[in-house]
Formats: C-alpha cells, structure tokens, sequence
C-alpha cells in the first residue's frame, strides 16, 4: 500500500546577531542563489583562511540507530565553526530537549538529526575539518535505511524562499518510505513570528538602544517574492517606535545605498551592524564587518560614523529558538 505524505506547509522568514568587535576574512561568498545563502565557502588560490573555531566541538548529529521518529533539522549551513556550533547546533540541542517531551504514537523517542542545504558548505566542512555533514538526500537516505516511521522536517530557513520550495520538492519524493513526512514553518510565517523576533532582537540591542544609535540589520535578500519579508519586519519594529533600527540586504532591497539614505536623514552620532541571519557565517564577517571599502563597515565609517559591528547570528537567541520549538509542536498537533 501506498504510504502517506503529510506536508503541513506554509510561508516564512528571517535570520542573525550578539556581540565582538568589527572584523574580517578572506573567505568568499559563493552561493547568492537564495535568501538563505548565508555564506559560501569557495576559497580564491592565495586566499587566507581564516580561524574559524574548532570543528571537533561541533555534533553533526548524523548517527545510525535512529529508531522510529525523527527531526530532521534542515539549514544551508555554515563553515564558520563557532557560529555553527552556537546557532545551528544551540537549535538543535533546543528542540532535542523539547522533544523529550512530546509524545509519539508508538512510544519511542524522538531522534534529531541534521542536514544541510549547502552541497559547497558540506565539502568544505569536510575537506578542511574532517567532519561529514550529510545533505537532504543523505539524511532522508539514512533515516529511510534505519526504519523511519514518522519524519518530522525542521527548516531553520527565514522564509519560505527558494531552499525552503527545493526542501518540499525533495521531501515529495520520499512519499513511500515513511509512513508519514511534515514539515513546519520557516522562522517568519505569521504575524507573531514577525512580533516575536523584533521583540527578541531589540532585547538584545537595548544596550545600544540610546536615541544617539542608529540600528542596523543586516539581512541577505532574495529575488523571490518572499523578499517582502524585510519590508514587513521593517513596519513591525517602526510601529513598535523602534525608528532607529533599519533594515537592509546584501542581494536585494532594500540595499546599503537604501539604508544609508534613512541613516542619514536622522540626527544619528553612532551605528551599530547586525546580521539578520540564523548564523554569523561569511555575509556578517566579510559584507558587514570587513576592512574592504565597499562593507558595510566601511561606508558607514567614511560617512563619519563611529560604527561597531555585532557578529552573532539569530540561532544564539534563546527566544528565537523557541519559535522553532513553536513551530514543530504546531505541525505535530496538525
């Protein structure tokens, strides 16, 4: 008998930020394919790498002996160990702990594991550190072969952009090996995710929150329609009196040229840089906070600002987190 698929879909968005001085790397972006693209890792011949952290610290959560029930927590990925441990890794280790606590049909735990998106990420991870990380084939491939019943699909993705629409194409074609597939929103689906994550991340900024700051998020930008997302955030934090934090892309709208524009046409001493992304990964280290004239950094610095940067990334928030965990009770009560 032909078995089940059940793919709770919807639309989504967002991701990154917490706390360092400005600073810069060599490795380069090579991936601007979507939204999500938070870092490539295509290193240029001369290039420098630079310390990134220490991998073997780092659960690529990609074991056998799954059991019945899985996650399976899905991201593009990032070669940036540090911030893969403390963003990807702190989201996973948070569901696995609510997990405990959600009951399955058959009374077996729950098992997470992990996938990413980016095939790039993935080998550079692997030739330069020596740790697998298997992709979406591979980790569908595995819990397939281990006897999974029930899949449940996590997507870290900000929205519902182009990797999330790939996502749901490649879970379509697992229809017939589990008894039953879901997959729960992207970060930025409703409007109180949309509430959420403004709350959480003007938390984290209040510090810097003085009248005399200008607040800018930084954000990657898609060619997809769900590139609305930035727009929509940037409404949420204006009717919250936020008036001072602005939001830009890398690869889209609005753009540095668009942010610096409103930056500029307030009274504002000092601006603070955030990724607005689920990890701090190339885009923040380099685009924002690196020494080449055209970062963020940069422009903002040769305006007359004083600038510091912000390099954590959104998966380091604990109340970000606990959208996630929102998210994949919601799919499972469905």
């Amino acid at each position: 008998m032909k078995k089940k698929l059940a793919l709770v879909l919807t639309l989504g968005l967002i991701s990154g930020l917490a706390l360092t001085a400005c600073g810069s790397t060599s490795e380069q972006s090579s991936d601007a394919k979507t939204e999500d693209a938070e870092e490539g890792t295509e290193m240029l011949l001369g290039d420098i790498e630079p310390d990134t952290g220490d991998a073997s610290l780092d659960d690529p959560r990609n074991q056998d002996e799954i059991g019945t029930n899985e996650i399976l927590v899905v991201s593009f990925g990032t070669s940036y160990n540090d911030s893969r441990r403390e963003t990807i890794g702190a989201i996973e280790q948070t569901i696995a702990d609510a997990a405990q606590e959600i009951p399955t049909d058959d009374g077996n735990p729950w098992s997470v594991r992990r996938a990413f998106t980016s095939q790039i990420i993935i080998d550079h991870i692997n030739e330069r550190d020596g740790e697998k990380i298997d992709n979406v084939t591979e980790a569908l491939d595995r819990a397939a072969d281990n006897g999974v019943q029930n899949l449940v699909v996590v997507p870290t993705h900000l929205m519902s952009g182009h990797e999330f629409n790939d996502l749901q194409d490649e879970l379509g074609n697992y229809a017939d090996a589990f008894a039953s597939i879901r997959i729960s929103q992207p970060l930025l689906t409703d409007d109180a995710d949309f509430d959420s994550v403004a709350e959480a991340v003007t938390s984290e900024l209040a510090d810097y929150d003085d009248g005399e700051t200008a607040i800018v998020l930084m954000g990657h930008g898609t060619d997809a329609d769900s590139n609305g997302v930035y727009e929509k955030m940037q409404g949420v934090l204006t009717d919250m009196g936020k008036t001072n934090f602005f939001i830009g892309t890398v690869e889209a709208t609005p753009s540095l040229d668009d942010v610096l524009e409103m930056v500029k046409a307030g009274d504002y001493k000092r601006v603070v840089l955030k990724p607005l992304m689920v990890v701090a990964g190339d885009h923040a280290n380099n685009d924002m906070a690196g020494d080449d004239e055209d970062s963020w950094r940069s422009v903002f610095m040769n305006e007359g600002y004083e600038v510091e940067c912000v390099l954590t990334g959104l998966g380091q928030n604990e109340d970000v987190r606990r959208i996630y965990v929102e998210h994949l009770q919601k799919v499972l009560e469905q």
